[in-house]
């Protein structure tokens, strides 16, 4: 798959419900909404001593420990939307909407979802596996997890790079930035605050997220589109849920191909008042007397028995 560097395409409107870079930046502010909701019930009802032992966030992020997960498999999509800083979400969304806009600029809507999906899966399998690998860590299990869009948002930020390196940002300054300069400095600040946490786990599932995004692209580049079933299953829950759009689409695709006349045909317009001047012109000067273009408009008015 060829990729001009700076080719636009129809821009796809902030509003527009099927904009999946949105949606995404819903999902998450939905998902941190709902805990903070959550953990202020029950602050009032219970008291803050008993919302710090509730284990609210356990229910949404991604655990170490086996059983927890084997007892909250739901975690290993829900921890990449959810956050319990919001300091942590305003970046995480800030950093989507960069990476996002732009991959979504260049290589359509449709591969958002799947890219950020992908990444958090593998990223997240990664940090289960490895803090299990470390005895310090898997001693202490039960009290370990993961959260937050920032390994998700790390394999699209590697994507959008692996499929146009050079693409600038910001072409006012001097012709623009490198988009290879933005992804190392998002990746510097990223692993930068991570540092050591849980020795070096969660660094770890941001890596192998970045390496997903550019697996991806690689594929992509290849003809292959690996998260085309993801695209398809959107597609098929979203004609579910709404029939009626389903059916208005398919019916403007039929009036369209269903036309018979051929597209900038060049067609004859054949007028009466013409025509009569003509004829009288004849009757009284002769034909001889018409122009090229009075014989040349007789000549088709006659064919198509005007």
């Amino acid at each position: 798959m060829a990729v001009r560097e700076q080719n636009r395409k129809k821009k796809i409107l902030i509003g527009d419900d099927t904009n999946a870079l949105t949606w995404l930046i819903i999902l998450n502010s939905l998902f941190f909404a709902g805990i903070l909701s959550v953990k202020v019930i029950f602050y009032l009802t219970a008291g803050i001593e008993n919302t710090n032992t509730a284990g609210i966030d356990s229910w949404v992020a991604l655990p170490v420990d086996g059983y927890q997960l084997l007892t909250r498999p739901w975690t290993l999509i829900t921890y990449m939307f959810a956050h319990n800083s919001i300091w942590y979400l305003i970046s995480s969304l800030l950093w989507l909407w960069c990476f996002g806009y732009i991959l979504q600029d260049l290589a359509g809507n449709n591969k958002l979802f799947p890219i950020y999906l992908y990444g958090g899966f593998f990223g997240g399998l990664s940090f289960i596996i490895t803090a299990n690998l470390i005895p310090s860590i898997h001693a202490n299990a039960a009290a370990i997890y993961i959260m937050g869009a920032g390994t998700p948002v790390m394999a699209i930020a590697v994507a959008t790079t692996a499929l146009s390196p050079k693409f600038r940002i910001l072409p006012m300054l001097n012709g623009g930035i490198p988009l290879w300069v933005l992804t190392l400095v998002f990746a510097a600040i990223d692993l930068g605050t991570i540092g050591l946490s849980h020795s070096g786990t969660v660094a770890i599932s941001h890596i192998v997220a970045g390496a997903t995004g550019f697996f991806f692209i690689y594929q992509l580049k290849h003809g292959r589109d690996i998260g085309k079933w993801i695209t398809d299953l959107a597609n098929w829950v979203n004609d579910l849920f709404n029939p009626e759009k389903k059916y208005t689409e398919t019916t403007h695709q039929q009036l369209y191909y269903k036309a018979t006349r051929i597209p900038f045909e060049k067609t004859h317009h054949f007028s009466q008042q013409k025509l009569d001047e003509i004829l009288d012109k004849i009757n009284e000067q002769g034909y001889h007397l018409l122009t090229e273009e009075e014989k040349e408009f007789l000549k088709k008015a006659s064919k198509e028995n005007f």
